[in-house]
C-alpha cells in the first residue's frame, strides 16, 4: 500500500494518512495537512463566506471591543439561524420552543466528550471544508470498509445535530474566529501580526494520533486528528494525560478559542479547537 506520493504506507495506519477530500478553502488538503504548511502558513478562506455575509463583518468592524464583537456575532446568528444564546430552541408559530442544531450546542458537546455525535458533526465539517479525514472517533479509523468509519458516518449525519445549515454556522464561526485573531484586541492571547501560537495537549498514549516520525525522544511528528483540542495552559493540559505535547499551531488552523465568546462557560480549560494534520511536537513527561 502506498500514499499519494508513492511512499510505502503501513496498512494499519489511519485512513487519513492515505487520502484526502476535495475542500472549499484556498489551499489543497494534501498541502494543508503537511508540516510545510505549518512552517509557513497561508490565510485560509472558506469559499465566499465573508462576501455572502458582508453585513456581519461590516458590523464587526465597528465593534469597540471583543465583548461587543461577540454580541454582534451572536445577534447575527440568532437572526439568520434562530440560534438563541441561551441554548434554547427557536419559537414556532404555536409559541412552543423546538430544538434546532446550533454551533453552541456542538461546542458544548465537544467539550464534554469529542467522541460523541456533536464531535462527529464537527469532524465532518472539517472533512467537508478542509478536506482532512479523521484519524479517530471512539476508535482509530483505518479503512472506509470498517465499523469505525460506518459509526462515524452515521453520527456525523445525525439529524439531531446535522440540520439548520449547521455547516454554514460553523463556516461563520471559523471566519469570526479568524477575524478576531486579526483584529488585535489588547486582551487577545496573540498579537495581530503573529503567525503561530504555542499550545499544549495532554495524552496518555498515541492511539488517537499516528506517529509519522520520531526524530528523537523529545520530538515527534504526529498525524493529529482532523480536529483536536489543545490548551493554552500547560498545567491544565497535564490534567488530561501523562505526556504533554507542545506545538506551535499556525493561526489559520484555529477554529475556536475561549476569548471569542466571553459570555459562555468555555473558559475553564483555555481550550482551542485546532485543525489537524502532521505536526512536529515536543513530547515531555508531566
Amino acid at each position: 500500500m502506498r500514499d499519494a506520493k508513492g511512499r510505502p504506507v503501513d496498512p494499519d495506519s489511519p485512513l487519513a494518512l492515505r487520502t484526502h477530500r476535495t475542500n472549499l478553502v484556498n489551499v489543497p488538503a494534501a498541502a494543508l495537512c503537511g508540516e510545510a504548511y505549518n512552517d509557513e502558513p497561508r490565510r485560509l478562506r472558506i469559499g465566499a463566506t465573508r462576501s455572502e455575509h458582508a453585513a456581519l463583518f461590516e458590523a464587526l468592524d465597528e465593534s469597540r471591543n471583543a465583548l461587543s464583537a461577540s454580541d454582534v456575532f451572536q445577534r447575527y446568528m440568532a437572526g439568520i439561524f434562530g440560534v438563541n444564546p441561551d441554548f434554547s430552541g427557536s419559537e414556532g408559530p404555536d409559541g412552543k420552543r423546538r430544538f434546532r442544531a446550533s454551533y453552541l450546542r456542538l461546542l458544548k458537546g465537544w467539550m464534554f466528550d469529542s467522541n460523541l455525535a456533536e464531535g462527529a458533526v464537527l469532524k465532518g465539517w472539517v472533512e467537508s471544508r478542509f478536506g482532512l479525514l479523521p484519524t479517530f472517533h471512539r476508535e482509530p479509523i483505518r479503512r472506509f470498509a470498517s465499523d469505525a468509519w460506518t459509526a462515524y458516518g452515521e453520527e456525523k449525519q445525525s439529524t439531531r445535530f446535522h440540520n439548520n445549515n449547521i455547516h454554514l454556522q460553523l463556516d461563520l464561526l471559523y471566519e469570526f474566529c479568524q477575524w478576531t485573531i486579526r483584529r488585535g484586541w489588547p486582551e487577545a492571547p496573540m498579537p495581530n501580526w503573529a503567525s503561530h501560537i504555542r499550545l499544549y495537549r495532554g495524552v496518555n498514549d498515541f492511539e488517537e494520533h499516528h506517529i509519522v516520525a520520531r526524530p528523537d525522544k523529545r520530538t515527534a511528528v504526529l498525524r493529529l486528528n482532523n480536529l483536536c483540542s489543545f490548551s493554552i495552559n500547560r498545567d491544565i493540559a497535564g490534567q488530561f494525560g501523562d505526556y504533554i505535547l507542545d506545538a506551535w499551531v499556525p493561526l489559520p488552523k484555529v477554529v475556536f478559542f475561549r476569548d471569542i465568546l466571553p459570555r459562555y462557560p468555555f473558559q475553564g480549560e483555555g481550550e482551542y479547537l485546532v485543525i489537524g494534520g502532521d505536526y512536529r511536537v515536543g513530547v515531555s513527561l508531566l
